[in-house]
Formats: C-alpha cells, structure tokens, sequence
C-alpha cells in the first residue's frame, strides 16, 4: 500500500510503498477513507510539536472503513465506517496516561512516561495511507455514516470533537454568549460551529486574520468579530463591548508568542463566568488572584474529547443541526505529501485539507 512516512528525523515526510497492516489482537483494519491534515502539520513533521517513534506512517485521527476486527475487538464491526481518535488510554482510572498515536501528544504534563512510551511503540503506525491498523480502543463506530453523501467532511469530526470538548467544559447553555480567542484557526472555526449548534446567543470571534474573521461573521447573524491588534489595552475593552460580559471564554489560540491574547478575552469575564482553555498557548497566564477569587471565575482545562462528544456532534452533522457543507474543503491524494503539507499550510478557519488516499 502507499502511506506517508517518517523514517528518521532528517529524512521528512515521504511517499513509501509498505506492506498492509496485519490484524492483531486489540485491533482492526480499516481502509481509510478522509484525514484533515492540520495546518501546522509541516513545523510538526519538522519537529517543532514533539517527537514519536521512527519509523512512523503519520496521521492521528480521521474516517475509515473496518474491514476486519480481531476476535477480542466488539466495539466496532466489519463494515463500520468509524472515528479514528489517535488517543490511546492506558485505562488505569487512578493513573491514567493517554497518547496520541501516529501524532505527536502526550497527556497529563505532557512528559513521556514508559507506559506511553510503549503504547506509542506497540501501537505505532497512523492513518496518512491507503489502509492502516488501529487499537479498538481508539475507532468509535458512526451509526449511519454510510449514507452520508460527504465523506471529506466528516474528517472534520476530531477538531469537532476537540472543541465540542471545551464546550462542554465551558458548560455553555442555549442563550449564552462565548467568546472565542483564536477563532480564525480550525480549532477555533470548529468551536464557532459547535456554540452556534449548541445554541449561543451570540459568539464573539476573537482573531487576527480578518478574511477569516469576515468568513466566520458571514455565517451568522450571531458572530461578531473582534480583530485582535496585539495591544492588551485596546483588545480586552473592544471584546467586552462587542457582546457585553462574556458566559464564557473558550481559549483555542495555538502556540502565541506572548499570553496577551488570552488575557484580554479574560478581562471580558461576567462574574461567575466560565473560562477553558483548550489551544496550544506556551505561556504562563498571569492572572491576578484577588480579581479572579472575586468574580468567582471557573477556569478549565480541556484536552482531546470523549466518545459521547463525538457521537453527540455526529448527530448534530447527521440532522442537520451542524452543517459541515460550510466548509471549504480541498482534497489531496497521497502522491504528493510535501504539496498538501504546504497547501494545509495556508489554509485557515473554516479551510481544510483533507486526504482521501
């Protein structure tokens, strides 16, 4: 089968010629059928999110077809069409360890452990090929999915997931208003979506890139749109005044050089507001005790996402109430990694590219 590879950290990511997946205990096969590849994934496949083991086909989450399940797997059937997540837990509750597989990602303070080291060993290989071998433990079978009509949009699922995640979190009810820091990014566009599906009364989308922005405003009277300008001093007032004080914040900025981003929105806080952060932000967040301890704020963490948050998006995509036909999509093969890496690259909110080997 062709897959895209990595096989030493200089030699970057290349077409190969491997042999099929074997079916093993635990797991199933799957012909894979759409992954988004992320707009960050050239700085990743360059070493700048982390390591994994070499050799690796890359690739952590996206849709397939099971063509074949080991005799201990029950979570998903032949002929399935299903999620694959990436995210492996080691399944002790008092302990639990969680790894992205075919990815870069580790859980808890993001070290590697033994444990995930092994994990990200036995169960190595992603889903950047025409077939691929995953752990039962990551698939979520999608009731229905065989009659969707638009296989390249249920790519988008995991980023739906991930920020249908922090949603949740954020404990965001019918009526409320969000804001959302970095919504010009697909992380961000995606929890766009979710709070408009999930009912917000308006979403205040916080970014820098304003052809996104005016992308993102067009597809609902509800979003209003801040364009950041760098400046903590004029940003945090302009979001407070777009939508009065904020329900809650939804943090979805990726690797920001400083905090300041972050912190404006949290000026924008109502007492009692809710405040998750869900991106890729490498910064200590100076938040002052005494104003945070007054205003009784709730502050989160939210990493990947639940089984049931999926399938709750996926019915939401299934009737109707998420329409994924907002998105604009373009399609690769495998032929040509190092051209979809850049066209990935250069696409932003509701823009993706998704692989369809």
């Amino acid at each position: 089968m062709k897959a895209w590879q990595i096989t030493t950290p200089e030699s970057g990511l290349r077409l190969a010629e491997l042999p099929d997946p074997e079916l093993r205990g635990g797991g199933a096969t799957l012909d894979v059928l759409a992954v988004q590849i992320p707009a960050y994934t050239a700085d990743l496949v360059a070493g700048g999110r982390g390591g994994f083991p070499l050799p690796i086909v890359l690739g952590a989450a996206g849709i397939g077809r099971v063509t074949a399940t080991a005799d201990d797997v029950f979570g998903v059937r032949q002929g399935d069409i299903a999620v694959a997540t990436g995210l492996f837990r080691s399944g002790r509750a008092a302990e639990p360890e969680e790894a992205l597989l075919g990815w870069t990602g580790i859980g808890g303070d993001g070290r590697p452990t033994p444990t995930t080291d092994r994990m990200r060993d036995v169960w190595r290989d992603g889903l950047c090929a025409e077939r691929a071998l995953q752990p039962e433990r990551t698939l979520l079978a999608l009731p229905g999915a065989e009659t969707y009509k638009a296989t390249e949009q249920l790519a988008f699922l995991p980023w739906l997931g991930i920020a249908g995640a922090g949603i949740e979190r954020a404990e965001v009810r019918a009526g409320q208003t969000v804001a959302i820091v970095g919504a010009t990014g697909q992380l961000g566009s995606a929890a766009v979506l979710v709070a408009l599906a999930r009912g917000a009364a308006a979403v205040v989308a916080i970014g820098r890139n304003r052809d996104a922005l005016d992308a993102l405003a067009g597809l609902d009277p509800r979003v209003i749109p801040v364009a950041l300008t760098g400046d903590r001093g004029v940003d945090g007032p302009a979001i407070l005044a777009a939508a009065g004080p904020v329900d809650a914040v939804i943090d979805t900025l990726g690797a920001a050089p400083t905090p300041e981003p972050t912190m404006s929105a949290y000026q924008a806080i109502r007492t009692d507001g809710r405040w998750v952060l869900v991106g890729g932000v490498r910064q200590d967040l100076p938040i002052p005790y005494g104003d945070f301890m007054h205003r009784r704020l709730t502050l989160r963490g939210s990493w990947m996402c639940s089984d049931s948050t999926i399938l709750d998006l996926w019915s939401m995509v299934r009737t109707g109430v998420l329409d994924l036909s907002l998105l604009d999509i373009q399609i690769v093969g495998l032929d040509d990694p190092a051209a979809a890496l850049t066209a990935a690259s250069h696409r932003h909110g509701l823009e993706i590219v998704v692989l369809m080997p």
